[in-house]
């Protein structure tokens, strides 16, 4: 039993309710609330004076907070995140907000990439907060590599995958490379790979130089080893992480402060910094998540949550997230569902598509 747990169940019901409406009011306007607000909102009659001796208990306990003297009371972030885990009330998304999902997808065009984009800019909508969309890996067989070298220290490899689609990803080369080692490596690995994916990619290739070691050069060799993750498609993600409404995340009344953690926020998000630790949240398991201000590391300095549901293909695998991030006082009982009902749908939508 987790503490947060053990504490809300040892609260008699008055805490418990005095505690779920503060959260309440606070993710409703973003004030404190007051004791005389409370007073009126009880399901029982009890004076004010009772109820401040209620919140500074619930204060001693580290989930209350007094941002001013006599300014009533805010929930920390230990206090969210016990009301998201013990109180939080959530039903099925509203209608209108699957209508406007749902409408993102009248065309029915093959372009995955671009569905995923109108999703995002959707859910951005919906929620007004910025949206994440993780695209699945492109999955579809390989027909040929190539690689091209641009300068010294760049090089650039190309993916020509059976169905089409292409990818040219630029990466830095191993130190002494040549244009004949280059088409020594495209040549060994298009021997192998074609016919394989991606996910095939890496268990492949590994086997194949342990046992043809002697029949690659070592330039050549130095070339597929270092490269295996750049061109397996494991450090892909800032391609296929698709970011809309990062204006939504800015609010006309901020103070300075919030003011530039928010301006923190979108530089990591343009640079996809920490694009990983997104991946692990989404492939830890199946089900929304949340995360509050710093309990995950690509926000701690922002202050900002994030709420995030994997989504899987037809062989129940997961191949991708979307979520949406916003301030810690998120109406997290509409959001929930909202993210749950999306991912769900790009699933099913992906698993169509094969």
């Amino acid at each position: 039993m987790s503490d947060s747990t053990r504490i809300l169940e040892e609260m008699n019901d008055r805490s418990r309710e005095v505690f779920r409406r503060v959260v309440e009011g606070y993710l409703d306007t973003g004030d404190p609330v007051g004791s005389r607000t409370l007073t009126r909102a009880m399901s029982e009659k009890v004076s004010a004076a009772t109820i401040r001796n209620v919140m500074q208990d619930l204060e001693l306990l580290g989930l209350l907070d007094s941002p001013h003297i006599s300014a009533g009371r805010i929930p920390t972030q230990n206090g969210l995140r016990m009301f998201v885990d013990g109180l939080l009330e959530v039903s099925d998304p509203d209608i209108k907000d699957r209508q406007k999902i749902d409408a993102t997808l009248g065309d029915n065009s093959a372009d995955v990439g671009g569905m995923l984009d109108r999703i995002g800019s959707a859910l951005s909508g919906v929620t007004h907060g910025a949206s994440l969309v993780l695209a699945p890996k492109h999955e579809a067989p390989i027909k040929h590599i190539e690689f091209v070298s641009l300068a010294q220290n760049r090089a650039l490899v190309v993916l020509v995958f059976a169905d089409g689609h292409v990818e040219n990803r630029l990466f830095t080369p191993p130190p002494g490379q040549t244009p004949s080692s280059m088409r020594e490596a495209a040549n060994f690995l298009n021997a192998v790979i074609e016919g394989r994916t991606l996910s095939e990619f890496q268990s492949v290739i590994k086997k194949e130089i342990a046992a043809r070691r002697q029949e690659i050069d070592t330039l050549a060799r130095d070339l597929v080893e270092n490269g295996l993750a750049l061109w397996a498609g494991e450090d892909d993600s800032h391609d296929r992480l698709i970011v809309r409404g990062r204006a939504n995340l800015l609010g006309t009344d901020e103070e300075e402060a919030d003011l530039e953690r928010i301006r923190t926020l979108f530089d990591d998000l343009e640079r996809k910094r920490d694009i990983a630790e997104f991946l692990e949240l989404a492939e830890d398991g199946d089900g929304v998540r949340i995360f509050i201000g710093s309990e995950n590391k690509l926000f701690s300095l922002s202050g900002s949550s994030l709420v995030v549901s994997p989504y899987m293909n037809a062989d129940r695998k997961i191949v991708g997230a979307v979520g949406v991030i916003g301030p810690k006082r998120l109406n997290y009982g509409r959001i929930v569902p909202i993210v749950d009902y999306t991912a769900q749908l790009v699933g099913k939508l992906i698993s169509d598509r094969g």
